[in-house]
């Protein structure tokens, strides 16, 4: 084992789990503990928010997966990763105030608290947990595994080995410390996160003799790598822009980055954590994929794609900086972890558990099930990563489709249209998951429907679904209680 490389990220360790018992200690003088466990307490400012944002959302497909793409496909990979840049913009736009204050009202902890105090209807509650316990379930699985490779590649250890010290590592401070100590550690890992790629990306170039140097090295490898199409034509004009809806607008759906925008203190901190998110998310992913293209000529011949940003880390850097360095993969990848991890728990214990099965639980019932149903969870991940695929970024984006095919309208027409309702909401849900599912084989066996991304369609179909059956089993108007409460925003 390199020890120069290990010491400062088991110091980092050391840090997040001062956190989390610190986070701890905290939620046992809080009022609610299902508040603040899954949300909070609701008392984050703009650079907490917007870290919390970045930190959720930058996860071992943008810092392992995305980068090796791009060190498999070239150019046309960043390009497509360059959509995300609006990522927190147009999270906190959508969303916005209106979502903070109807969460507000409704004392909602989850994404499928508003959806059952909007819709009013058990189907969409047991459809929404349902759809998030499944896709959750894929997108863990995908850090799990980008985990144990940024592990096995720095220790020497079996894959497995990595993969339980990376499982037991993350569950020991989630499983104590709830969502403040994510949120936190959140805050510290993002600001990793910006520092990290810089200097890599700063490093990468100069090993590579210049930028000139390494383009020049690229069209001699394959000229291809420097075209926005792919090493192999395989990206297309439609196929990159429908990465709009994928990783651009449709992440307003997902369940992880939803809950941020019902956690912050008031409306000045959203304003700041545009700001702040926008430029981090911006540089971020622009710095991480051209490092992955920049590697090819730099370290050429890596096999498993998914190592290449520890492997050049360690090939380009002093051992104890790369080991600084390392910690922003390792940050994004626990910091994606531990929300998912809370998201599925809550879905659980929070929509289930405590609405249908147990609703006079006591405090200290709701806390033992929280945590020993987030170490369960955390348990059959691991299982589920044993055996990994091939690049980890396509397992991640499988699930990202999903819950965006499933929840994207519901939310978003729930918040701005009086005459949605729980006809329209099941319809949605129940043709956005299916079509999504369906084209997802089809893609498989026969490519790309229409030559757009598997999501696309479904997010089409389920609008059309939501709209018609709304408006075919009408109901009176619905009114938003966002005009009583307008203060606190």
């Amino acid at each position: 084992m390199n020890w120069a490389v290990l010491t400062p990220l088991l110091v980092f360790l050391v840090i997040i789990f001062l956190i989390g018992f610190w986070s701890n200690r905290k939620m046992a003088k809080a009022d609610g503990f299902l508040g603040d466990y899954f949300l909070g307490s609701r008392e984050f400012g703009g650079l907490v928010l917007a870290m919390t944002m970045v930190a959720t959302y930058g996860s071992a497909s943008s810092f392992l997966g995305g980068p090796g793409a791009a060190y498999s496909i070239g150019f046309g990979w960043v390009l497509l990763a360059m959509t995300q840049v609006a990522t927190g913009y147009f999270t906190l736009l959508v969303l916005g105030k209106k979502f903070a204050i109807v969460a507000r009202k409704y004392k909602a902890v989850t994404l499928i608290d508003f959806l059952k105090a909007r819709y009013k209807s058990t189907p969409v509650v047991l459809l929404s947990a349902i759809s998030i316990i499944i896709f959750l379930f894929s997108a863990m699985a995908a850090q799990w595994v980008g985990g144990a490779y940024l592990i096995q590649s720095l220790t020497g250890l079996s894959y497995i080995g990595a993969l339980f010290i990376f499982t037991l590592s993350v569950l020991v401070y989630v499983t104590i410390g709830g969502f403040r100590a994510v949120v936190m550690t959140d805050t510290i890992q993002g600001i990793v996160m910006f520092f990290g790629t810089m200097i890599l990306l700063v490093a990468v170039i100069v090993a590579g003799g210049g930028v000139s140097t390494i383009i020049a090295d690229l069209v001699t490898i394959n000229p291809n790598l420097i075209t926005p199409f792919g090493q192999d034509g395989q990206l297309t004009s439609a196929y990159i822009s429908s990465y709009w809806i994928l990783v651009g607008v449709g992440v307003v759906a997902l369940p992880q980055v939803a809950v941020r925008a019902m956690s912050y203190k008031n409306a000045k901190a959203m304003h700041k954590a545009i700001i702040i998110g926008t430029i981090v998310v911006g540089f971020i992913m622009l710095g991480m994929h051209l490092i992955g293209v920049f590697a090819r000529p730099v370290l050429p011949g890596i096999e498993v794609a998914d190592q290449v940003i520890p492997l050049v880390a360690l090939e380009v850097l002093p051992a104890w900086v790369a080991g600084i360095i390392l910690a922003a993969p390792l940050a994004a990848i626990m910091s994606t972890v531990d929300s998912l991890l809370l998201l599925v728990s809550s879905a659980v214990v929070k929509d289930v558990y405590i609405n249908y099965v147990k609703p006079d639980a006591s405090r200290n019932h709701v806390m033992k099930v929280s945590m020993a149903v987030t170490a369960v969870i955390g348990a059959i991940a691991f299982v589920l990563a044993i055996s990994p695929p091939d690049l980890l970024i396509f397992l991640n984006l499988f699930a990202f489709g999903g819950l965006e095919a499933a929840f994207i309208w519901p939310l978003v027409l729930g918040l701005y249209w009086k005459f949605a309702n729980k006809y329209g909401a099941v319809a949605s849900m129940i043709t956005g998951i299916g079509s999504y599912i369906g084209i997802h084989f089809y893609n498989q066996a026969y490519g790309d429907l229409l030559g757009v991304h598997t999501v696309t369609v479904p997010v089409f179909l389920s609008l059309i679904a939501f709209v018609l059956f709304s408006l075919m089993f009408k109901q009176e108007a619905y009114e938003f209680p966002s005009t009583t409460i307008k203060k606190e925003a």
